[in-house]
């Protein structure tokens, strides 16, 4: 056997990713290369090993190796939040910071046929998307006059960052209902059960994507995902924690960045585990020594570790010995970029027009107030009229300016990735202003570990508050 080191690629353009999976399965009971084991399969060979080795054994994780690209079309933001709800998995979406929305971009639930709300939802859809037109109107002169030229910029280069400063804000309209496109990279185990969840929605929109999404792998991968059905205790635990939640009083609250939890001792852990890796001794040991290592060694120890870093490193994966728990309060459209952070544990609260909205400052300086504050005065009215009959149908009207409450857990580690990446300058806004209050709590109890983020100490989150909001909870009339 020839023992030479080989470093090559199983094509899917030549092999379906169900044959590469099978490929990487037999490699652990066959002394063959990968290509010659290959070459002994086919389409009906790599269902039979699925079936039995995949399907009837259980051993999914080869599932792992069949990879699929999807791409959906015209699916609504609100279905988006199911369809990117797995944490293995690749996304790319249509973005609300860069395009504009044509005025039918938006889905029609099927829920809404026949019932009494149908023709009143189209009406304030089109109105929705017609104010949305009309604010660039408004916005694209103020973002003008609020967009000075760089050194040597020309024309273009300039009206173009103008419009997308316009664009930042107008998107504060577009309601949940609002389609988009979203490009999906996933591992067919993963997919199994994204699909299963999909087939498990409250939302009929959804459960449909569920099904054409299943009979598209399928032509791919004809037995890894066929078996992929409705999670039938899901329904029964949501109607029953919904009764349960609509017997507690709502006690209203004035802070929206809380941190919940957190480990006071988690520095120490980190530092202890990074002796650990690299050293000999027990945990124990390790934590020993750093309760006990003087402060000016501890400090020029902690310096070492970061202080090489440039901003495309990341940190040590001890970090992640550390946990904090937030809740947070933030306008729908930065929710729609903070669920993209999936190595955080997330639980969003369904949409509502319960918590208010925001508007934003530039929309006041524009003068068009008071035609925003009459779009989202009519959609939260038609969600108010349409929350008893279905709540999660009525989430469709709800504009990205309206609020959302959103639990989330996530180590040092994330929190490094987190804040760098929203907290820069070409996030937007809203988004910023959430990193920055996570930011701010984080510096609150370990100032050590803050610091060497390296974020600018130019703005906060009540300054951010201040530059670009005018109201952040406005009740709907």
């Amino acid at each position: 056997m020839d023992h030479t080191r080989r470093v090559y690629r199983l094509s899917p353009s030549q092999l379906s990713a169900e044959t590469i999976a099978v490929t990487f399965a037999k490699t652990s009971r066959s002394p063959e290369p990968f290509d010659a084991i290959a070459a002994e399969l086919d389409a009906e060979k790599s269902a039979r090993f699925s079936e039995k080795w995949i399907v009837g054994y259980g051993h999914s994780s080869v599932a792992e190796h069949a990879v699929l690209h999807l791409a959906l079309e015209n699916v609504s933001r609100m279905s988006i939040e199911t369809i990117e709800a797995n944490r293995l998995a690749s996304y790319t979406e249509k973005s609300s910071r860069y395009q504009l929305w044509d005025p039918k971009a938006y889905v029609t639930p099927p829920e809404l046929e026949g019932s009494p709300f149908h023709e009143r939802y189209i009406q304030v859809m089109n109105y929705l998307f017609a104010v949305y037109a009309e604010s660039l109107d408004w916005l694209i002169p103020w973002g003008e006059a609020n967009t000075p030229r760089q050194l040597g910029e020309g024309d273009k280069a300039w009206a173009n960052r103008a419009r997308l400063k316009s664009v930042d804000v107008a998107r504060f309209l577009l309601p949940a209902a609002a389609t988009a496109n979203v490009g999906i990279t996933i591992n067919a185990r993963a997919l199994e059960y994204a699909i299963r969840k999909m087939l498990s929605s409250p939302l009929a929109e959804v459960r449909a994507i569920g099904q054409e999404v299943k009979r598209v792998a399928n032509e791919e991968l004809p037995t890894l995902v066929k078996y992929a059905d409705p999670i039938e205790s899901l329904a029964g635990v949501r109607d029953y924690c919904r009764r349960l939640t609509a017997q507690v009083d709502t006690i209203p609250s004035d802070r929206w960045c809380v941190l919940r939890h957190y480990d006071p001792n988690a520095e120490d852990k980190i530092l202890a585990a990074i002796l650990f890796r690299f050293g000999d001794d027990s945990v124990a040991v390790c934590l020993d020594q750093v309760l006990n290592m003087p402060a000016e060694d501890r400090q020029k120890w902690l310096d070492r570790l970061f202080d090489q870093l440039d901003e495309h490193d990341v940190p040590l994966r001890e970090l992640e010995y550390s946990n904090y728990v937030f809740e947070l309060v933030m306008d729908q459209g930065a929710y729609f970029e903070f669920k993209r952070h999936r190595m955080m544990t997330q639980t969003a609260q369904t949409l509502t027009a319960d918590l208010g909205y925001a508007i934003p400052r530039a929309i006041t300086e524009a003068g068009f107030e008071p035609h925003y504050r009459k779009a989202m005065d009519l959609a939260g009215r038609l969600f108010r009229d349409m929350v008893a009959w279905n709540p999660d149908v009525a989430a469709y009207v709800v504009p990205n300016a309206f609020n959302r409450r959103v639990l989330c857990s996530l180590n040092l580690r994330e929190m490094f990735h987190f804040i760098r990446l929203r907290c820069a300058e070409n996030a937007h806004f809203s988004i910023r202003r959430v990193g920055r209050g996570m930011f701010e709590a984080l510096e609150s109890v370990h100032p050590s570990f803050a610091g060497k983020i390296k974020l600018k100490l130019d703005e906060s989150s009540d300054t951010l508050t201040e530059k670009y909001f005018t109201a952040l909870e406005e009740s709907i009339q």
